[in-house]
């Protein structure tokens, strides 16, 4: 037999059966391997081992307390060790729950059946309107063989009836269905929505934040095919399916879908490989399209299917302006327009939402007198005031400490919070506005998944007047008596050095901006801005997508630029730069790369410490996928060979930071 390992090398391990016993393709084991045992999975049987039979060391246990894995699954596993150049043991091992990664015996609570049945009654929550009945044919006539199909829906248009319905065609054949959200955060109240939909049907809720138990369990009823309907986060794509029969990907654009450690997968696009591999529609479903979607969609590998009106009778996209903050000056970073906006919202019992994509109560804490600011000892960032608990925290490593009583460097007691933070803002507009009852949500009054359910619903029966957030708040919520929305500090992205910053930008404005007036009243936003000229703006106001999507195609393809090369990124880690550098330079003389892959010279990171790491990079670029698959499977093989024990490195391909 041939087990794969979770072990940091580039191979398979042979094993004997011992006698009497049966095993096949799928299998879990346990297995020693040196002083240990390990969880292994059998990829290979009746194999020609190069270790003689006699040598080789037995399988110790053949687990039963799980499905096979199915041959479809091992497929899978295969492309995203080969494509995302890791070990086929890693990546098989980490596609399962902690508890089936294990050695022990799965606990009888993970094994007992949930008592929820499979039935495929369909409780429609709502009529569709003509453009959501003429997507549900087009996609439903396709369940049985692949298609990748762009649902690009304006925001409030129903996605998310049009994914029930689909559903339910596919429950009614006895199939499975898998939906994939970027965020946490999103899965209670998408989760409801199906519940009260199929009250019959068993759902599987698969996300990290779940304990082991229900997380094994979740995955238990998907691989024996007793969920028909598994939701879940990026993680839940890798979950055995065996009767697939649609993929859904909500919210498509958001980078959470992509893995930043371990195996660097993107969800979305295992999505599609994964729909390939069973024959099923993918939906990807959003607002904004990523603009590697809205590229295959030009190049005839997607097809569009579009909502272009919002979903609830009467509901119009808002109205959106910017305010020049060159003709107007700002009350504590307000303009008064907003200010006036918020008090007209609270005078006739509307919400209003003012959107700062910075946590805490300032970016900076600084000494006017000599130009100190409080850094981390520990990365090369500021640290951020958070003022409630009296503490300074990095939002890269995490560290944190006491605000400084004096300036360490010239002793002034008199330190300034500079910029501003949701902190700020919210203290901010509890004095301008006493009587208004202010909800802040943002990582950190949301550390606890309970808490940030429990607030969300709140604020959906309208018991809150005035939310500040971050973009916690602009992905898939909707609060039925939100009319108005502010957005402060939109300008930083503009003139950032990553070539996404602009798609982000508008997927961010765009999302946030949609959650005001999902009903009868119009909503309004005001975006505050240095440069209300800005072309992304003014295809902003305009609600127009395609303009913007092209322009940006247009900038990427000028630059050399994804969609239209393919990248890859070798990093590195050392205690001191130098080391970091060296490994990448001599990495970089390990392969000679084949004309048509550029290999770049290796880089500091911009945010070049990160936890007391230094960080570099070696960015490598080509034309042609395979040429590049070629090259970096060449480079990981011989860095595999060659292990630094100073330095830790990963490959990431497809990378979308460059922090």
């Amino acid at each position: 037999m041939r087990v794969a390992l979770d072990v940091p090398l580039p191979r398979l391990f042979d094993y004997a059966l011992p006698e009497g016993t049966t095993a096949a393709r799928g299998d879990r084991v346990t297995v020693p391997l040196g002083s240990r045992r390990q969880t292994g999975v059998v990829v290979e049987t009746e194999i020609e081992s190069e270790v003689a039979l006699d040598r080789l060391k037995a399988i110790v246990e053949i687990r039963n307390d799980a499905p096979r894995l199915p041959p479809d699954w091992l497929e899978l596993m295969r492309f995203l060790a080969s494509y995302y150049q890791r070990p086929l043991g890693e990546t098989v091992i980490a596609a399962l729950p902690p508890r089936l990664r294990s050695v022990k015996p799965l606990p009888k609570k993970a094994l007992v059946p949930s008592g929820e049945t499979s039935a495929a009654d369909f409780v429609s929550p709502h009529l569709l309107n003509a453009e959501q009945e003429h997507v549900v044919g087009a996609i439903a006539a396709k369940l049985g063989r692949f298609a990748a199909l762009l649902l690009h829906g304006v925001t409030g248009s129903g996605n998310t009836e049009v994914y029930l319905h689909l559903i339910a065609h596919v429950l009614a054949r006895g199939e499975q269905a898998l939906v994939l959200v970027p965020e946490i955060s999103l899965t209670p109240q998408l989760e409801a929505r199906f519940r009260e939909a199929f009250p019959r049907t068993r759902i599987a809720l698969m996300h990290s934040a779940l304990e082991d138990i229900a997380r094994t369990g979740a995955w238990l009823g998907a691989a024996r095919g007793e969920a028909g309907i598994v939701l879940g986060t990026r993680l839940a794509v890798l979950a055995p399916l065996p009767k697939l029969a649609l993929i859904v990907v909500d919210e498509e654009h958001d980078s959470s879908f992509k893995q930043q450690e371990g195996v660097r997968y993107s969800a979305r696009d295992v999505a599609v490989y994964r729909a390939k591999l069973a024959g099923c529609p993918v939906v990807l479903g959003t607002a904004t399209p990523s603009l590697e979607s809205w590229y295959n969609y030009r190049q005839g590998r997607y097809e569009r299917l579009e909502l272009s009106r919002r979903a609830a009778p009467g509901a119009e996209l808002p109205l959106i302006r910017t305010i020049d903050l060159r003709e107007h000056s700002l009350d504590e970073g307000l303009a008064p327009a907003v200010l006036a906006a918020i008090g007209e919202r609270l005078a006739r019992g509307e919400q209003s939402l003012v959107f700062i994509n910075r946590r805490g109560y300032a970016p900076v804490l600084t000494c006017e007198a000599c130009g100190w600011c409080a850094g981390c000892t520990r990365c090369s960032a500021r640290l951020v005031l958070h003022a409630a608990d009296g503490r300074l925290r990095c939002h890269h490593c995490g560290a944190e400490e006491a605000i400084a009583r004096a300036c360490p460097t010239c002793g002034n007691v008199d330190l300034k919070p500079m910029g501003r933070g949701t902190q700020r803002v919210e203290e901010t507009l509890a004095a301008r506005f006493p009587g208004a009852r202010i909800v802040r949500i943002d990582r950190d009054s949301a550390r606890r998944r309970a808490d940030l359910v429990r607030t969300l619903a709140e604020l959906r029966r309208g018991e809150g007047d005035i939310l500040v957030g971050t973009q916690l708040l602009a992905k898939g919520h909707d609060f039925p008596k939100l009319t108005f929305v502010a957005v402060l500090n939109a300008d930083a992205a503009l003139v950032s050095t990553d070539y996404r910053s602009g798609e982000r930008l508008y997927s961010v404005l765009s999302q946030v901006a949609g959650r005001a007036g999902r009903r009868s009243e119009r909503g309004e936003v005001l975006i505050q801005t240095r440069y209300p000229s800005h072309p992304l703006f003014q295809a902003l106001l305009e609600h127009d997508f395609t303009r913007f999507a092209e322009s940006q195609l247009d900038e990427r393809r000028a630059a050399g630029f994804p969609p239209f090369i393919f990248e890859a990124a070798l990093r590195a880690e050392a205690a001191e730069l130098a080391q970091a550098m060296a490994f990448l330079n001599d990495a970089r003389s390990l392969v000679q790369a084949p004309e048509g892959v550029n290999v770049f010279d290796p880089v500091p990171n911009i945010i070049t410490r990160r936890a007391g790491w230094e960080r570099a990079q070696l960015i490598m670029q080509s034309g042609s996928r395979p040429a590049l698959q070629t090259y970096l499977a060449g480079l990981s093989a011989r860095l595999f060979e060659t292990p630094a024990r100073a330095v830790r490195w990963h490959l990431d391909v497809d990378p979308i930071e460059f922090d």
